[in-house]
């Protein structure tokens, strides 16, 4: 893959990924709360609202960025930091709210399963950007990063559950290890940042 290829692969990757991501979502709520008795405008209301929430967050990252804040490393905390601990709080808030509590009752497990699997391209758009340079190769899979697994399994066991072949069991062990592997991933980038300067080059 010539340079110019690779930079275009990183730079219309992530968005086009975040944008299926945030797709997903729409769908997943639209799907979950028709299955649970709504009626088709409220469902659709209700898609297009936890899409307009994802985009507006992903927006305000995005300027926040573009300023040149997440790069003070010289603050104290850095402002990477103080964006990092609400952003995993409101995950958690998220899942454990009645939001998440009809997405999992509305959902098939495979689908909760199987919606992780955008992780594996993902994945092979940030080794990408670590063979350019953009990023540490710490966070990459050629160091560290082992959240791939994560995206190849979430598509084999969405199917196998989709098929009868596992269990919530089986998905419950799944769950435990990619969580694991997240939290190792995010300790990876924390590392990777001048601030800490433990392992690689500056991202």
């Amino acid at each position: 893959m010539t340079d110019a290829a690779a930079s275009t692969l990183v730079f219309l990757g992530i968005p086009s990924l975040a944008a299926l991501v945030v797709g997903l979502l729409a769908v997943g709520v639209f799907v979950a709360e028709r299955r649970l008795g709504s009626k088709p405008g409220a469902a659709m209301q209700r898609a297009a609202w936890s899409a307009l929430v994802a985009v507006a967050w992903a927006g305000l990252t995005l300027l926040i960025a573009e300023r040149g804040m997440l790069a003070r490393f010289d603050a104290r905390p850095p402002p990477f930091m103080l964006l990092l601990v609400p952003t995993l709080g409101c995950a958690i808030a998220l899942a454990r709210s009645r939001f998440g509590e009809r997405l999992l009752l509305g959902l098939p497990l495979w689908a909760l399963v199987g919606s992780q699997a955008f992780r594996l391209p993902l994945e092979l758009v940030m080794h990408q950007a670590a063979l350019s340079g953009t990023m540490p190769v710490e966070m990459s899979f050629s160091g560290y990063n082992f959240d791939i697994v994560s995206g190849a399994s979430a598509l084999l066991l969405g199917v196998a559950l989709a098929l009868g072949w596992a269990g919530p069991r089986a998905a419950l062990i799944w769950n435990i290890a990619g969580l694991l592997l997240l939290c190792n991933i995010i300790a990876i980038a924390v590392a990777a940042t001048p601030f800490f300067r433990l392992s690689g080059p500056s991202i």
